[in-house]
């Protein structure tokens, strides 16, 4: 297993254990398989843990794993405060408590603002006094990191870096998102001021693998070098040295063995020329599903309305190339989970951004047909209630 140092110096597992999709039984966690798996990856040498407060059982899951094996002490754990659901430091130290117990520790060294999308809702959240809160923790040792997960664009990801002194942070980066939500840009910056950073979706919750276009799948079985796709998703990440960890949501020994294999054998610049075509040629058959030629380069933002261009246009198009469920989630989780909401609706067709398109694409029709297809009743149910009960 390679490492990375963080912010403090200590080494950092290059790939990390995603929590969140441990497999069911019965509706519940299958803990004595999940054990198999995680103890295989942890005497692998992967010592970071990620789970959160809203993931259905997994804290839970992970605090007994860990005590019946005797290896917290082995093992970097996170998690996440939905701060979403909180509305007083009350509720926080009630919920934060409650991890705690989960978990079966007295400490979470990786904490986590979870989802944390725009100032505003880090203003709010500085106002109840989380400042105060974090501190605190930290003082006391019951936190020894304190971070951010974000979905959103590149900019405002930067201003949430420069908001409060992280010790790290977490972002959605692929091949397919480099210019999207945080981007490469919002990668750099992060790791310019200091912070480790952790990537999630690094194959877009299997897409990159399973949801692949036949087109796509035939030059993997063409390739004379037998890449898998996760194999190189995954090296085109470790490739980057401003990238701290991978988690990945293993639920198999195949996968584990698999990812320990990746992750030992690719170091900073590991990427051949071969590796970088391949994964342009899988990027184009990718592509030609797309119904909007945007690049993700923000030319057109800010929009005078608060619309997330890019961001809209990159579920739109997810919704033709990984499939309507998938692209509509993205689309929710970036657009309606902050204070001041990004919709494609919210466009009054001024037509500032098409003067800065360097693609010269149509900006405020193709927003109106992504409206049409991203926001559905349930979506704006949702909004309307995240809304009303201030969940962002």
């Amino acid at each position: 297993m390679q490492y990375r140092k963080n912010k403090k110096g200590n080494d950092i597992s290059v790939l990390g254990y995603g929590c969140m999709r441990f497999t069911k039984k019965g509706g519940s966690i299958d803990i004595d398989k999940a054990e198999k798996e995680v103890m295989a990856a942890i005497e692998s040498g992967v010592n970071y843990l990620d789970t959160a407060y809203v993931y259905p059982g997994s804290e839970a899951a992970v605090g007994e794993i860990l005590h019946r094996n005797g290896c917290r002490e082995k093992i970097y754990l996170a998690t996440k405060l939905p701060h979403y659901l909180i509305k007083s430091m009350d509720g926080v130290e009630k919920m934060f408590q409650e991890e705690l117990k989960r978990l079966k520790t007295t400490y979470i060294d990786y904490y986590l603002m979870h989802m944390l999308t725009d100032i505003p809702t880090w203003e709010r959240l500085k106002q109840m006094g989380m400042a105060e809160w974090i501190e605190k923790k930290l003082a006391s040792g019951e936190i020894r990191n304190i971070g951010f997960s974000y979905h959103g664009n590149s900019d405002m990801f930067q201003k949430l870096v420069d908001a409060y002194d992280w010790d790290f942070c977490q972002i959605q980066y692929n091949y397919m998102d480099e210019h999207s939500q945080a981007g490469v840009e919002g990668l750099r910056y992060a790791n310019k001021k200091g912070l480790p950073v952790i990537i999630m979706e690094p194959l877009r919750g299997g897409r990159l693998v399973n949801l692949l276009p036949e087109s796509a799948k035939e030059l993997f079985h063409k390739d004379e070098k037998q890449r898998t796709p996760a194999e190189l998703a995954l090296k085109w990440l470790y490739n980057q040295p401003e990238v701290t960890c991978v988690l990945s949501g293993m639920n198999s020994m195949e996968m584990v063995e698999q990812n320990v294999k990746t992750a030992s054998e690719s170091p900073v610049g590991c990427m051949t020329e071969e590796d970088f075509a391949l994964v342009e040629q899988v990027k184009k058959e990718i592509e030609k599903n797309v119904k909007v030629g945007c690049t993700g380069c923000s030319y057109c933002m800010p929009c005078p309305k608060g619309v997330d261009i890019p961001g809209t246009f990159r579920c739109y198009n997810a919704m033709y190339s990984e499939g309507k469920r998938s692209g509509r989630q993205d689309y929710l989780q970036c657009t309606a989970f902050r204070k001041d909401t990004s919709s494609a609706s919210q466009c009054i067709g001024c037509g500032k951004c098409e003067s800065h398109c360097p693609q010269h694409i149509e900006i405020r029709k193709e927003l109106k047909n992504a409206a049409r297809e991203l926001e559905t009743i349930p979506y704006k149910v949702v909004k309307s209630a995240i809304q009303i009960f201030k969940l962002w």
